[in-house]
C-alpha cells in the first residue's frame, strides 16, 4: 500500500498509550477526512491530495503513490469497499450498510454502495461491477456486462464497461483500471517534459545545459542543434559569431574557436600562450584566473600584500581581500581560513545535538552506543543512568533527547528550542539573511514556502528561480555590439562600428537595439533591429552628446544625458532620423555632472547619477516632476545604474570605490559589495538572484550573486574594453497599460509618477502629461501642440532700436547664434532708450529715454515709427519705470528724482497717485479692466531701504504690500487673467509670481548669466540675460525647463511681448473717459475723475485752473488750497493729497530746517545727521542754506552745502564732481548711470541690513533639491515654492546672485 494509505491506517488503529522515552510522540490524528502530512502536524483537505499543488511541506500530498488511493471524487477508494486492506481491518469499521433483499436479509446484509453477489454470500461495491476483476467467488460481478459499446462512448480496457467519451482525459478516472486518464499528456510549450513524477518544465528547459528534473532527464538524449550560417559551431555545441574565429581570443568554452588556425594574429610579445597562438592582455597575467589552456599564464605569480577596500575585509595573510560580510558567514572564503576563525561558536539548530568541540549531530546518534563526536562527547555514563525514561525527565514539548549529560528537550526542523528548555516555537525561515528563498518567501508553522514572481518557475531545489526564456546580455566591447545567451552560451556580433559603442539599451516590444558611439563631430544615437545580425543600424539622432541612454518602452520615448550641457531630453521612438526640432529637455536645473540614467518605466520614475564634486544619485518623474536625492553618502563616482523589479532596489557600480551598491527605491537600507575582481566597473544589469557587471581594467563582463557577491564567474573576456551593459529578457520590459494611450498627445507624452489615494493605500496607476518640442506651445486641452498664434510677437528695445520677433518663428530653431527672422523699427530722436510700452489698439509706443529724461509717444505705421509726441519732458531726471493705461491712455510712471507714482494723460495732465516715500520704483504693472495696479520699488521700512512688490488700485487707494523678499525686482506684469503677478529679480536671478491675495509664491531659476528683462505671453515666460557682450533670449512654455532660443551680441534693455489675449476688456473710463474732463482714473468697480496740477476739482467731474498763491505761500499739488511755506515739511499733513510733505529731508530736524532757511549766509545751524559707518558719539556739523542761493547758486544744483567747522563746500551727489559740483560724466548716459549706480547702491547697501533668511518651508524646498511642478495661469512650471513671510514676523535675508555682483564690478570699472 502506498505511504497515504498505511498513514491512514496506522493513524485509524492508533491506542491512547503514553508513548516509550526513546521513541518520538506519536502525530495527531487529523480530524477525518482530513489527512496528516507525514513528519508533521499539518492537516490538509483530501482535495489537496495529487492537485499539483505541493500543501505538506516535504511535498507528501503529491507523491505518486497517492494517486493510485484516490478515487474520481478525491476519497480513498478502498474504505468501505467490503474489502480489509488494513491489517486491523479498521477500513471496514463503522461503514453504512443497506438492506439484503427480504428472502436473503438473515442471511447478509450489505452496506449502502454495495450488492449482493448472486450466491448472497457476499457483497460487492457497485463500482466493482463490471470493471473487468471477479470480486464474487461466483463471478456474478462481471457476467451480463455490456461488451459492446455505443457510438461515441470510450470502453474501458478491461472491455467491461463503457463510458462517455467526453470523461476521458477529464482528470477523473471513471475505469477502474484508469484506462480513460492514460496518455492524456499533450505537450506544450509551457509544459513539455514530465519529470520527478508530478515536475512538468517548459519546452525551452529541455537541452538548455541546466538540470532542471532531479532525474536529469531533461538534458538526456540531446542532440546538438546547428549553429546559424553566420556562427561557428564549437566543439562544445557552443555557437559563437564566425567573426571570432581565429582571432586570438577563445570565445568557446572549449576553446575550439582557437584550434586549427593557420595565421595567427599579431600579438605582443611576452603575452602568447605557449604551444598555442591565443593571445592575453597584460592585465590577465597572474589575475587568479587561468587563460592560457595550460594555465602558464598564472605561473610564477609573486604574492605581495595588498590594500583591501573600504567594504572589505582582510585575511590574515594580507594576500587576499575578500567582501565585509564574508566574514563569520560560515563558508571559509579566505585561503588561510582565517574569516571563519574568531567567530565564536556556531549553534547548532533546535533539532540537532552539539558536541563539545562544536560539530552538530542528528538526536537519534546520540547515546546509540556508538562514538560519532569526535570529542565523544555524545556517548557517556549519563546515557543509562539519567536518561529520558528516568523519573523527572523534562516534559519536553516536541522530543525528549537522552544525552550524557541528562535528558534534554529538543525541537523539529523548523522550531526553535526557547528559553524555558522545554517549549517550541517556530522559526521564521523568511527573515533570514540571506534569504532561503530567491524570490517570495511566506512562513508556515515549521516550515516555510517558497515562490516564484509571475512569469519565473521554481527550480527542483524549492529555492531558486528560472525564466522559461533565455536571457540575454546585450553588451558593447570597444567597437562591437554583442549578444550573448547566458544559458546556451551562445555569442552574436549584432554591430561593428568604427568607433567604440559606450551606451546601449534595447525595446523588446520592437526588438531593437539603441546605441552610441563617438562620431567625428559628435556622439550620434543609432538602432538596429535584434534579428539582424552584423547591422550597422539607422542613424537614429545627429549631433547630440549622450552619456546615457534608456529606453522608456511604455510611453514609447528614448531619454539620453548630456553631461556637458547638464541636460535630460527625450524623444519619440522613431526608426528614422529625428531632427532635433523634435527633442524635448526633460530636466536641466541644477545637473552639476550628470553620468548615468535609469529609467523604472512601470512606476514613472528616472534616477541618475552625479559625478562631480557632490556624487549623489537622484530621482524625479519621468516628466522632471517630484525631484530628491536619494542617495548622497558613501558614494564617489557612481558610473552606472541598474534596478531589481524583483526587490525593488536601485543598483549601481562606483568606479572610483571599486564597488557595487545598492538601495530601496527611496534611498534607504543601503550595502555596499565589494569585491577584488571589480577593480574598475564601468556598467552594471540586474536580473533574477544575479548582477552582471563590466570592467574596463580586467577586460571582463563578470556575473555574482546579487545578495552575496559569491557564485561569481567571468561569462566574457576579450582584449577590447567592455563598455554598456543590459539584460535582455521580456520580464525586463513587462507590458503594463500605458496612459499616454488614452491621452493622445500630438507629440510626445512623458510618463509621470503614480498618483497616490487619498488614504495613502497604494496608487492609482501612472500618470502622463503632453510635451512640445521646441517652439511649440501646449494648447488649453494640455494635449495639442501648435505654432504660437501670428498676432504674437515680441518686442526687444535697444537704445535706438526696437526689435520685432514673432513667436511662430521659434519652431524654425534653437540655439541660434544669429537673430531669427525679425524685423527693426528704428527710434527716431531716442538717444538712449530705457523702457518700453505699447497700446495695441492704437499702434501707440511709450518710449522712455534716459539721455534726455523724456518719455515719447510714436506710432506704428508698418515698418516705422513716427514720433507723434512728447508725453513727459522731466530734465535731469531718469524716468525709472513706466505702464500705459491701454483704455485710457494715460501714462502710469516714476523717475529717480520723483520715487513716487504719478499719472499724465495723453493731454499732458499729470497727478501724484501714490506718495508713500518710495525710495526707487523698478517697475509698474496695470490691469485696467480689474482696475488694479502693482509696482515694484524700494521702500523705507522701520529706517531701512527694502525691495518690495506692492499693489492698489489704479486711482491710488487700498495700497497694500504683496512680497518683499527680493533683491531687485522688475519687469513687473499681470496674468491676462489678472490674479497672479510675474516679475524678474535681477538681483537674485529668479523669476518670481504670486497671487494677488499674497499666497502661492513661485520661482523659476533663470541662470545662467545676469537676467536683464523678463515677460510673459501666451503662457510662455521669455527672458533675456547678459553675459559679457553676449545677450541670451530664453523661454519656457511652464510645462518643461528653460530653453535657450537665440543670442546675439546686442545691448537689449527690455523685453515685451504682445499676443491675442493681450489688453482685452473694459471698465469705467472706457467711454468718453468716463465724463472726466481731465485724468479718469479706475478702482474695481467704478472710477473717479482727478485734476492735474495747477488745477483743482469744479465737481465730481470737471476742473478749474488753481489758485494763484502769494508770496512766501505755495500751493498744493492738487490745487486745492495755498499753504504758509512754513506748512512744508514740517510733519503733518496740511494738503489734502499730503502733498506737503513730499521730498522732505527725513532725517533732518525741521524745525532747525525752517530756521535755516531763512538766516544769512554767514550764519551756520550745526546740526548733527547720522548715516551708515558713523557711530552715535560722532556727526557732521552741516550748515543748511536756503536751496536757491546755496544748492542751486554754490553747488550747481548738483550737491547740497555742507559746513564743516566754519567751512562751507559742496557735497555733490552721484556722478558729479569739482569744488562746486560743476564735472559732470561725460557723454549722454549720465542720467543712466545715476540711476543703476543709484540702485545698485541700494541693493548692497539692503544685503547688510536685511536680516538673515528664515529656514524655508519643509514643504517647499528640501534640501534634496527637490523641484516642484506648480500652477501658472491653469497650467504647470517647474518652479520651487515658499512661504510669504508678510505672514511670517520675521523678514528674510536677500540673497544676490554671483552675475549681479560681477556685473556691478565690471559697471563701476567701465563706466567710473
Amino acid at each position: 500500500m502506498g505511504g497515504l494509505w498505511f498513514l491512514q491506517c496506522h493513524l485509524l488503529s492508533l491506542a491512547p498509550s503514553t508513548p516509550s522515552p526513546d521513541i518520538p510522540p506519536a502525530l495527531p490524528a487529523c480530524v477525518s477526512p482530513s489527512v496528516t502530512c507525514r513528519g508533521s502536524t499539518l492537516c490538509i483537505s483530501q482535495s489537496q491530495l495529487c492537485d499539483g499543488q505541493r500543501d505538506c511541506p516535504d511535498g507528501f500530498d503529491e507523491e505518486p503513490h497517492q494517486q493510485s488511493f484516490v478515487s474520481s471524487r478525491g476519497v480513498p477508494a478502498l474504505v468501505c469497499d467490503g474489502r480489509s486492506h488494513c491489517h486491523d481491518g479498521s477500513d471496514e469499521v463503522d461503514c453504512p450498510t443497506i438492506a439484503a433483499p427480504p428472502s436473503q436479509a438473515a442471511a447478509l446484509k450489505c452496506r449502502m454502495g454495495s450488492r449482493l453477489c448472486k450466491d448472497g454470500r457476499e457483497c460487492v461495491l457497485h463500482s466493482h461491477v463490471c470493471d473487468g476483476e471477479v470480486d464474487c467467488k461466483d463471478g456474478s460481478d462481471e457476467q451480463d456486462c455490456e461488451l459492446l459499446c455505443k457510438a461515441g462512448q470510450f470502453q474501458c480496457a478491461h472491455g467491461k464497461r463503457c463510458i462517455e467519451q467526453h470523461q476521458v482525459c477529464d482528470g477523473k478516472a471513471q475505469c477502474q483500471d484508469r484506462s480513460d486518464e492514460m496518455d492524456c499528456f499533450e505537450p506544450s510549450k509551457s509544459c513539455s517534459h514530465r519529470c520527478d513524477n508530478s515536475r512538468c518544465i517548459p519546452e525551452s528547459f529541455l537541452c538548455d545545459g541546466e538540470r532542471d528534473c532531479v532525474d536529469g532527464s531533461d538534458e538526456e538524449n540531446c542532440a546538438l542543434e546547428p549553429c546559424d550560417s553566420h556562427q561557428y559551431g564549437c566543439s562544445s555545441g557552443q555557437c559563437v559569431s564566425e567573426a571570432l574565429r581565429c582571432d586570438g581570443y577563445v570565445d568557446c568554452k572549449d576553446g575550439s574557436d582557437e584550434k586549427g588556425c593557420s595565421m595567427p594574429p599579431h600579438c605582443p610579445a611576452g603575452l602568447r600562450c605557449p604551444h598555442s597562438h591565443q593571445c592575453l592582455v597584460e592585465d590577465w597575467l597572474c589575475d587568479g584566473e587561468d587563460d592560457c589552456p595550460d594555465g602558464s599564464d598564472e605561473n610564477k605569480c609573486v604574492s605581495s600584500p595588498v590594500k583591501c577596500g573600504e567594504f572589505q575585509w582582510s585575511c590574515v595573510s594580507k594576500h587576499q581581500c575578500v567582501p565585509s560580510i564574508w566574514r563569520c558567514d560560515g563558508q571559509i572564503d579566505c585561503v588561510d581560513h582565517s574569516d571563519e576563525e574568531g567567530c565564536g561558536l556556531v549553534r547548532c539548530a533546535s533539532n540537532l545535538y552539539q558536541c563539545g568541540s562544536g560539530e552538530c549531530l542528528d538526536r537519534f546518534l546520540v547515546c546509540n552506543h556508538i562514538t560519532n563526536c569526535p570529542d565523544s562527547s555524545d556517548e557517556g555514563p549519563g546515557c543509562s543512568t539519567n536518561n529520558c525514561s528516568s523519573p523527572g525527565s523534562p516534559s519536553c514539548d516536541q522530543h525528549c533527547v537522552s544525552t550524557p549529560y541528562g535528558p534534554r528537550c529538543s525541537c523539529v526542523a523548523g522550531f526553535r528550542l526557547q528559553a524555558d528548555g522545554l517549549s517550541c516555537a517556530d522559526v521564521d525561515e523568511c527573515r533570514v539573511q540571506p534569504p532561503f528563498c530567491s524570490h517570495s518567501c511566506l512562513n508556515t508553522h515549521g516550515s516555510f514556502y517558497c515562490s516564484c514572481h509571475r512569469g519565473y518557475l521554481l527550480d527542483p531545489d524549492g529555492h531558486s528561480c528560472k525564466t522559461p526564456e533565455e536571457p540575454l546580455l546585450l553588451a558593447s566591447v570597444q567597437n562591437e555590439l554583442l549578444v550573448m545567451g547566458l544559458r546556451t552560451s551562445s555569442l552574436s556580433v549584432l554591430s561593428i562600428n568604427e568607433r567604440p559603442v559606450f551606451c546601449v539599451d534595447y525595446d523588446w516590444t520592437d526588438q531593437r537595439v539603441y546605441w552610441a558611439s563617438l562620431g567625428e563631430d559628435s556622439i550620434n544615437l543609432r538602432s538596429a533591429i535584434l534579428s539582424h545580425k552584423s547591422a550597422n543600424g539607422i542613424l537614429l539622432c545627429l549631433g547630440v552628446k549622450p552619456d546615457a541612454i534608456a529606453v522608456d518602452w511604455i510611453g514609447r520615448n528614448l531619454y539620453w544625458l548630456d553631461g556637458l550641457a547638464g541636460q535630460v531630453l527625450a524623444v519619440g521612438l522613431c526608426p528614422t532620423t529625428v531632427m532635433h526640432q523634435n527633442y524635448i529637455v526633460v530636466l536641466d536645473e541644477h545637473l552639476d555632472q550628470p553620468h548615468s540614467l535609469l529609467l523604472l518605466p512601470h512606476k514613472g520614475v528616472m534616477f541618475w547619477s552625479e559625478v562631480g564634486s557632490d556624487p549623489e544619485i537622484e530621482r524625479s518623474g519621468m516628466d522632471g516632476s517630484e525631484r530628491k536625492v536619494v542617495v548622497s553618502h558613501g558614494l564617489s563616482r557612481p558610473v552606472s545604474l541598474s534596478d531589481d523589479p524583483l526587490t525593488d532596489r536601485i543598483y549601481w557600480a562606483d568606479e572610483k570605490l571599486q564597488c557595487i551598491g545598492s538601495a530601496t527605491l527611496d534611498g534607504h537600507n543601503v550595502r555596499f559589495l565589494q569585491l577584488s575582481e571589480m577593480p574598475s566597473p564601468f556598467s552594471l544589469t540586474v536580473f533574477n538572484d544575479m548582477f552582471y557587471w563590466s570592467d574596463t581594467k580586467r577586460r571582463t563582463i563578470q556575473v555574482a550573486s546579487k545578495n552575496t557577491g559569491k557564485n561569481r564567474k567571468v561569462l566574457l573576456k576579450r582584449p577590447g574594453q567592455p563598455f554598456g551593459l543590459r539584460m535582455m529578457h521580456p520580464l525586463r520590459q513587462a507590458n503594463v497599460s500605458s496612459p499616454c494611450e488614452k491621452l493622445r498627445c500630438s507629440n510626445l507624452c512623458l510618463l509621470a509618477p503614480e498618483v497616490p489615494t487619498r488614504q495613502g493605500a497604494g496608487a492609482l496607476g501612472l500618470n502622463a502629461v503632453c510635451r512640445c518640442p521646441a517652439g511649440l506651445i501646449l494648447a488649453g486641452d494640455g494635449r495639442t501642440c501648435s505654432p504660437p498664434v501670428d498676432s504674437t510677437f515680441l518686442l526687444l528695445l535697444s537704445p535706438t532700436v526696437v526689435t520685432q520677433i514673432y513667436l511662430k518663428t521659434m519652431h524654425a530653431g534653437m540655439g541660434l547664434k544669429h537673430w531669427p527672422e525679425h524685423r527693426e523699427l528704428l527710434l527716431p530722436g531716442m538717444k538712449q532708450a530705457s523702457g518700453l510700452d505699447v497700446a495695441l489698439q492704437d499702434s501707440m509706443f511709450y518710449i522712455a529715454d534716459a539721455a534726455q529724461g523724456s518719455v515719447d509717444l510714436m506710432k506704428q505705421n508698418g515698418s516705422v515709427l513716427t514720433l507723434n509726441s512728447r508725453v513727459l519732458n522731466l530734465q535731469e531726471d531718469l524716468v525709472t519705470a513706466l505702464a500705459v493705461d491701454w483704455l485710457t491712455l494715460n501714462l502710469y510712471w516714476s523717475s529717480s528724482k520723483q520715487p513716487d507714482l504719478y499719472v499724465t494723460s495723453r493731454q499732458q495732465h499729470t497727478v501724484a497717485l501714490l506718495q508713500t516715500g518710495l525710495h526707487g520704483t523698478t517697475s509698474i504693472a496695470l490691469h485696467p479692466p480689474s482696475g488694479r495696479l502693482c509696482f515694484t520699488a524700494f521702500a523705507q521700512v522701520n529706517g531701512r531701504n527694502l525691495p518690495q512688490v506692492n499693489c492698489a488700485f489704479m486711482d491710488g487707494r487700498s495700497q497694500m504690500q504683496l512680497w518683499r523678499k527680493a533683491v531687485i525686482p522688475t519687469s513687473l506684469i499681470f496674468s491676462n487673467k489678472g490674479t497672479q503677478l510675474y516679475w524678474a529679480d535681477i538681483g537674485a536671478g529668479v523669476i518670481g509670481s504670486v497671487f494677488l491675495d499674497g499666497s502661492g509664491y513661485q520661482q523659476f531659476k533663470a541662470g545662467p548669466g545676469l537676467l536683464i528683462s523678463f515677460t510673459q505671453a501666451e503662457n510662455i515666460l521669455l527672458w533675456s540675460t547678459q553675459d559679457n557682450d553676449v545677450t541670451r533670449l530664453w523661454f519656457s512654455d511652464g510645462d518643461q525647463p528653460k530653453q535657450l532660443w537665440f543670442e546675439v551680441k546686442t545691448n537689449i534693455v527690455a523685453i515685451r511681448a504682445y499676443g491675442k489675449s493681450s489688453q482685452k476688456g473694459t471698465n469705467g473710463c472706457s467711454e468718453r473717459n468716463g465724463g472726466c474732463s481731465q485724468l479718469c482714473l479706475v478702482h474695481p468697480g467704478g472710477w473717479s475723475c482727478k485734476c492735474g496740477r495747477g488745477f483743482q476739482t469744479l465737481n465730481t467731474t470737471a476742473c478749474s485752473q488753481s489758485l494763484q498763491c502769494p508770496e512766501g505761500s505755495r500751493a498744493c499739488n492738487d490745487g486745492s488750497r495755498c499753504l504758509p511755506l512754513t506748512k512744508f515739511c514740517n510733519q503733518l499733513f496740511d494738503c489734502f493729497d499730503q502733498s506737503d510733505e513730499i521730498n522732505c529731508e527725513s532725517n533732518l530736524n525741521v524745525s532747525h530746517l525752517r530756521a535755516a532757511c531763512h538766516w544769512p549766509r554767514s550764519l551756520t545751524s550745526e546740526l548733527p545727521v547720522t548715516g551708515p559707518g558713523l557711530s552715535p558719539q560722532s556727526y557732521l556739523l552741516v550748515q543748511l542754506l536756503d536751496p536757491k542761493s546755496c544748492d542751486v547758486q554754490q553747488c550747481n544744483g548738483h550737491g547740497k552745502c555742507v559746513t564743516v567747522g566754519r567751512v562751507t563746500t559742496c557735497q555733490c551727489t552721484l556722478g558729479y564732481q569739482g569744488e562746486f559740483c560743476e564735472e559732470g560724466p561725460v557723454g549722454s548716459n549720465a542720467p543712466l548711470i545715476l540711476g543703476i549706480l543709484s540702485l545698485i547702491g541700494g541693493v548692497l547697501m539692503a544685503v547688510f541690513f536685511i536680516r538673515k533668511r528664515i529656514r524655508a518651508a519643509s514643504q517647499c524646498q528640501a534640501t534634496d533639491k527637490e523641484t516642484l511642478m506648480t500652477k501658472m495661469d491653469e497650467r504647470t512650471i517647474y518652479a520651487e515654492c515658499f512661504n510669504n513671510d508678510l505672514y511670517d514676523p520675521d523678514p528674510d535675508m536677500v540673497i544676490i546672485s554671483e552675475d549681479f555682483l560681477e556685473f556691478s564690478v565690471w559697471f563701476c570699472l567701465t563706466f567710473l
